[in-house]
């Protein structure tokens, strides 16, 4: 395991005095590799929003109840599960396969994008809400297909914490779209595929700016699956970058 530090700004340390335990939560990097160049999907937060209003992220959003009991085609791979069993609060790979789920639940609700397979019919007894819906178009979702790159925790004293995971997903992974979900009244208001470089140079949360070249860094590197996950948490007013 390596331990790395990065300084943070005195402006970044100063959030608030509450320490709030941080929820869990996943993120999706929807990746097209057709062209000469990978391509990510961001989406910038409405300008309304309390947090990271009007920042371009991926999609994404806290574990629901309902992750844990959806029914699902495939399996994660099972160094993603171990590494997402690592340094984990009561670890189970009930509680992995829910974050993985997450992500493509949250990516239905923010995208229209329904990642999975239309192979096997309307899945049944889907959990209430978005699941139920997204069940309705005929899609399982498919955990073979998503891969476990990157865990980050917000700092201390920030008036929301997260403990996010990171995923990836191929676009060729897509089963159906919902046309319509993004808009001026939308938590998404646009979507724009962009290269790496395009993707940096957007108005970006830190964090994300940081996953964007981890993520660079691990295609360019074959996306092996051994290749390490970095774990990003502040220790005493620093980032430090583990290797789960």
């Amino acid at each position: 395991m390596t331990d790395h530090t990065v300084t943070l700004t005195q402006a970044e340390r100063a959030r608030g005095t509450i320490n709030l335990r941080p929820k869990d939560a996943a993120t999706m990097l929807i990746i097209d590799r057709n062209g000469a160049r990978p391509k990510v999907l961001m989406g910038k937060r409405h300008e309304s929003h309390k947090f990271m209003p009007g920042k371009y992220v991926f999609p994404g959003g806290r574990l629901d109840d309902g992750d844990r009991r959806m029914v699902a085609t495939g399996a994660l791979s099972q160094i993603c599960e171990d590494r997402l069993l690592k340094r984990a609060v009561r670890p189970s790979a009930s509680k992995a396969r829910a974050l993985a789920l997450a992500a493509v639940r949250e990516t239905f609700e923010e995208t229209g994008l329904l990642f999975g397979s239309d192979e096997f019919g309307v899945p049944e007894l889907a959990p209430e809400g978005s699941w139920s819906e997204f069940a309705g178009h005929g899609v399982f979702p498919d955990l073979s297909a998503i891969t476990f790159v990157a865990r980050a925790i917000t700092p201390p004293r920030r008036p929301k914490r997260f403990d996010t995971r990171f995923f990836t997903i191929d676009a060729s992974a897509l089963a159906k779209k919902i046309d319509g979900v993004t808009g001026p009244d939308s938590e998404l208001t646009d979507l724009v595929w962009v290269d790496f470089d395009e993707a940096k140079a957007l108005d970006l949360p830190s964090i994300t700016k940081v996953i964007i070249q981890e993520v660079e860094a691990r295609i360019a590197g074959g996306f092996a699956p051994y290749l390490p996950v970095p774990f990003y948490w502040e220790k005493r007013g620093s980032f430090v970058r583990e290797e789960l």
